[in-house]
């Protein structure tokens, strides 16, 4: 699969917040469905589509009430960021509207739920130094995979649900 197939899969809230949830434990589709307030059907149907594009992989599989559940997990979000790779390829003109979307919906949604606490919010439109640049995505990158490694399942004790969303890209 190609970074643009990986582009298309994610151009749907419900299939971020999946990715989310998985990074920090294996889930069945009828786990993610309860979380997520949706039917395990559609759980299911968005899984297989993450599944498709190897976002997300099958770590275990449980024998339940005489059937399988598969149990899905999320790490490719948390390699390191080459900072010397090629640029990730650009979405097409006419896919990069729902993806864009997308992205808005799930900050809206998130945004709605901000509690007390340390965070920063910030916007830029810039010229920098490339040095200055490189160093601030692979900043932001480590900043993600640490996030990222960290996740732990819903609602474990002693935890709290945090966002992080960064689109950073040269102009």
């Amino acid at each position: 699969m190609t970074r643009i197939d990986e582009l298309r899969a994610t151009a749907h809230p419900l299939r971020l917040r999946m990715l989310s949830l998985l990074t920090g434990a294996a889930m069945s589709a009828a786990e993610v469905g309860r979380e997520l307030g949706i039917s395990q059907a559609s759980a299911s149907y968005h899984l297989r589509v993450l599944e498709r594009v190897a976002l997300i992989r099958v770590v275990e599989t449980v024998r339940l009430r005489g059937g399988d559940a598969k149990r899905y997990r999320h790490e490719s979000s948390s390699r390191r960021v080459d900072p010397g790779a090629p640029p990730a390829p650009r979405l097409p003109a006419e896919e990069e509207g729902p993806y864009v979307e997308a992205i808005i919906d799930e900050l809206r949604r998130r945004a709605r739920r901000r509690a007390e606490g340390p965070g920063v919010t910030t916007d830029a439109e810039l010229w920098v130094d490339p040095e200055v640049w490189r160093r601030v995505v692979h900043h932001v990158a480590e900043g993600s995979a640490l996030l990222h490694a960290a996740a732990c399942p819903p609602r474990t004790p002693g935890t709290h649900p945090v966002s992080m969303t960064a689109a950073l890209f040269r102009l």
